[in-house]
């Protein structure tokens, strides 16, 4: 019986947030040369656009998410793929800034430590 009660205290639990990063099409973004249309064609629509400096910046976001719940204590993790890409007045690829961090996000039950 304390088994079962034991047990049902526990969960691991995972999220994801948007579509994980077709990475051969970042590297087919060139810069100077990829346009706006380019962009539209490789990508789904950015979660944020903002203006700055004189660019134009599509901002695409990817969540990960792994939660571990053990009796009364529990863990989070969190991590996000982020992609920024900087068009100037011509809506030409002038940057692309890309960061991967869901690759290592591993389950940990337990609440202590690593």
């Amino acid at each position: 019986m304390s088994l079962v009660s034991f047990m049902s205290g526990c969960a691991l639990v995972r999220g994801e947030v948007g579509e994980p990063f077709p990475e051969e099409r970042i590297l087919e973004l060139q810069k100077g040369q990829s346009t706006r249309q380019d962009l539209a064609q490789g990508f789904w629509a950015p979660d944020e656009i903002v203006q700055a400096n004189g660019y134009e910046i599509f901002h695409y976001r990817r969540f990960e998410s792994k939660f571990g719940w053990l009796i009364f204590m529990s863990r989070s993790n969190i991590a996000s793929d982020n992609l920024w890409v900087f068009l100037n007045k011509q809506g030409i690829v002038e940057d692309v800034v890309f960061g991967n961090r869901t690759d290592d996000l591993s389950f940990q039950g337990w609440p202590f430590g690593d």
